[in-house]
């Protein structure tokens, strides 16, 4: 059973950034002084755990009081395909509707733009490079009211 969890502590900020750097810095090849930066202090970070082992990670930050930001979204490998990659953002998002933020923006690697649209986010950009791989920002609408 997979459990979702915002990192209260410093054990699961680690989780986060242990899953992070599995995912962007040695699978994808991003410097790890562009995975983890300024914003890590600020963000709330999420974590997916598989009993005691972090399998997923994601962080969401304010832009302003209505507008949030997520970013790092990944999932290990060996675990891809069993739909954690929603369960993480179910979560950012119930978590940005409880802060009063009623649109998210995203930055997505563009492989996986069909997977954001599926969850009702548009494109919002042309195709540029972060980190020598391919984003579109992404955008979403959030109804406070559900």
């Amino acid at each position: 059973m997979y459990e979702v969890k915002i990192a209260t502590s410093e054990q699961e900020r680690e989780a986060a950034f242990t899953v992070r750097k599995k995912v962007f810095v040695e699978e994808q090849g991003v410097p790890l002084s562009m995975e983890i930066d300024e914003h890590d202090q600020t963000s709330s970070h999420f974590v997916v755990y598989d009993g005691p082992k972090a399998i997923a990670a994601g962080r969401i930050r304010s832009i302003s009081s209505e507008v949030g930001k997520v970013e790092r979204v990944c999932v290990l490998k060996e675990y891809r395909g069993q739909h954690l990659g929603v369960l993480i953002m179910n979560a950012l998002e119930e978590h940005a509707k409880t802060t009063g933020i009623h649109k998210i923006l995203l930055n997505a690697q563009s492989y996986a733009i069909p997977f954001y649209e599926k969850l009702g986010y548009g494109v919002t950009s042309p195709e540029f490079m972060d980190a020598d791989i391919p984003h579109r920002a992404m955008e979403k609408q959030i109804d406070l009211s559900l």
